[in-house]
């Protein structure tokens, strides 16, 4: 049996601007990712959707590592932040940059350093739960965001993050290893409060500052999960209160 790609048909005249559907292209991209090929009979309707539903987890990873990227992220934090607003159940947000990541560039190459990030992706999914979400945001730059993660295990849970990165080798050229640290800054979701995925990024962005001025190879994470509403939530709290429509 024929398994290969049908032909995209040009578009019949009369049939006004009809689009192609570059198929061999599609296939093309999922096999360069290293995804499997579709096992469906070509042609058919599971061998499509096959084909969509590759094509629409490549557009949602990181190239690189393979974790979620920086859009999935984001909207999965909008989804979170809406769980939180609606269930009061807390969660926290974890923001990671690799320290001195540039001295890694610049010593070893860029190559050596996509080593790095690989070894760091695959440390920081291998230590959380299946439930949480790991995502590469770009660079060196790491976020996670932790449901049901109540403020007493939030330290431990950054702690047992930032230990496991630094005690992970990463191969860089054929018998020789570097060791890598990553600052950890960490916020809680206000918890019945309707904010947005920039405020609480800001706010883990606030505690990776902390850390990384304090010395690096660190986790900061706010006090405590009642985090302080800010007047942009409050408005947003009182925009969606069941009241604001009563006389």
């Amino acid at each position: 049996m024929d398994t290969r790609a049908p032909e995209s048909q040009p578009p019949q005249p009369g049939a006004g601007n009809v689009p192609v559907l570059r198929l061999d292209v599609a296939l093309q991209l999922l096999r360069q990712s290293g995804q499997t090929a579709p096992q469906s009979p070509a042609g058919s309707q599971a061998w499509l959707q096959e084909i969509v539903d590759g094509l629409v987890d490549l557009s949602s990873r990181d190239a690189l590592t393979g974790l979620s990227n920086r859009r999935t992220f984001e909207l999965a934090l909008a989804r979170e932040i809406d769980r939180v607003a609606r269930s009061g159940e807390p969660a926290l947000l974890l923001t990671l940059d690799i320290d001195h990541f540039k001295r890694v560039n610049d010593t070893y190459g860029h190559a050596a350093g996509d080593e790095v990030i690989r070894a760091v992706g695959v440390a920081l999914a291998d230590t959380v739960r299946p439930m949480d979400l790991v995502a590469r945001m770009g660079g060196e730059e790491f976020s996670i965001v932790l449901p049901n993660c109540p403020a007493a295990f939030g330290p431990q849970v950054a702690e047992r993050i930032r230990a496991r990165v630094s005690q992970t080798p990463v191969t860089v050229a054929p018998g020789q290893t570097v060791c890598v640290t990553v600052s950890v800054g960490g916020a809680f979701a206000p918890q019945w409060v309707r904010t947005t995925p920039r405020l609480w990024m800001d706010r883990a962005d606030v505690q990776l500052y902390r850390a990384k001025s304090g010395g690096r190879d660190r986790s900061c994470l706010e006090a405590t999960a009642v985090s302080l509403v800010s007047a942009e939530e409050k408005g947003l709290l009182f925009a969606s209160s069941i009241f604001q429509d009563l006389p």
